[in-house]
């Protein structure tokens, strides 16, 4: 008895979908067009510009002074880093130093900015992965580092706290202590992170392998900060930046998040690499920001010991009209989310004739096109939320 084998054509077609702009994993007004064969993705193609504020254009009508607050929007989950990045700038132009206990206040607030920033980041890719309670793990902590900041500037998202020639004010008394506190309870609470996601094996799954950025794609794409170290590039502008900003940094002992030799630098009370792990994954991305977090608290002891030892003032914020010197700056430095640059042009005016901005997240998610490619749709948040971005910072 024969059988009639019936052969079927099965064929399908490309089609197009609109992930954003409105998308919770876009981490903003972010539009994703995917061709998709199926749910495997062929091409991705990132539409940026919905949140486009001409801040570099409103930098050319304002003083540096006045155009503080407007970096505060740029990177709005880091606008310490964002204020410092600015301020920095300009005392380059100025060739003003601010004093030592400025210096030391400066760090501290910035490496606090780095865990506020982080802790959205591991919270929010929690989200983009299907579990909510991370998100509110994240953000308990963080109301916590918000409540520091109320205290020194009085505002909790924007701040315009660290400015050209210092800060606007010093520590209020027994802020230190404070911070402290902070650190010996937030240490211990690291682990329940760890429990959560870094070790979680569902977690693993969703991440190891997938989105895999060699080193050699990321330095030629200008990735930086956790997207390049999480690739096993050892390259950090705190130690390898400019002399003005790493002067911030000297005298502190810190390590550089990356792996090397197949190992990070102390993480041994930290989860392991799952052996499902390749160097450059989401995975990895995100346990270069989980291990900086570690390193920050270090250098906020450090910036708090060397902040009390020190003598003098914090520096005075320069008048809102001096006048800047004929000439140009320009500097990056190791923001949350990379290297975010600052451009300043002077004409000899208090206003400056040209500014511009370089966005470390533009970079990073110049890259995605090329991670997501041959992925699956339910892979896209996964890779696009280990780049950590912030749609202000790309479209300022």
């Amino acid at each position: 008895m024969s059988t009639n084998v019936i052969e079927l054509d099965v064929r399908t077609d490309e089609m197009l979908v609109n992930m954003g702009p409105q998308h919770p994993s876009t981490h903003g007004v972010l539009r994703l067009v995917l061709r998709t064969d199926g749910e495997v993705v062929s091409e991705v193609m990132p539409h940026i510009g919905y949140l486009h504020r001409c801040a570099e254009k409103i930098g050319e009508n304002l003083t540096p002074r006045q155009w503080i607050p407007y970096t505060d929007r740029m990177d709005y989950l880091a606008g310490m880093n964002m204020n410092l990045g600015w301020a920095l700038t300009v005392e380059k132009l100025l060739n003003y130093r601010v004093p030592e206990k400025g210096r030391h206040l400066r760090v501290a607030i910035a490496e606090l900015g780095r865990i506020a920033s982080h802790l959205v980041g591991m919270g929010a890719y929690g989200l983009d992965l299907g579990t909510f309670s991370p998100f509110l793990y994240a953000f308990r902590e963080r109301e916590k580092i918000l409540d520091l900041f109320e205290e020194t500037c009085g505002a909790r998202l924007t701040y315009s706290y660290l400015t050209v020639g210092g800060a606007t004010a010093d520590f209020p008394a027994g802020w230190t202590d404070k911070c402290l506190a902070f650190l010996d309870q937030f240490v211990p609470v690291i682990d329940e992170y760890h429990t959560l996601l870094t070790s979680n094996a569902i977690f693993i799954k969703r991440t190891t392998g997938i989105g895999v950025l060699p080193a050699e794609m990321a330095i030629d794409y200008g990735c930086s900060g956790a997207v390049l170290r999480g690739s096993g590039v050892d390259w950090d502008l705190r130690r390898d930046g400019e002399p003005i900003y790493t002067s911030m940094y000297e005298g502190y002992e810190f390590d550089i998040v990356c792996q090397r030799g197949g190992k990070y630098p102390n993480a041994d009370s930290s989860p392991a690499v799952p052996s499902e792990a390749v160097l450059g994954d989401c995975w990895h991305r995100f346990y270069v920001r989980m291990l900086e977090v570690v390193q920050a608290i270090r250098l906020i002891r450090q910036a708090i010991d060397k902040y009390h030892a020190a003598e003098g003032d914090i520096g005075q914020p320069i008048k809102l009209n001096q006048k800047l010197p004929v000439g140009e700056a320009y500097l990056e430095t190791e923001a949350p989310r990379g290297q975010m640059g600052f451009g300043i042009v002077s004409d000899g005016s208090a206003i400056p004739w040209r500014t511009r901005a370089r966005s470390s997240s533009f970079c990073n998610l110049s890259v995605a096109p090329e991670l997501c490619r041959g992925c699956l749709i339910a892979d896209v948040p996964a890779i696009v939320g280990s780049l950590d971005i912030v749609m202000g910072e790309i479209d300022r």
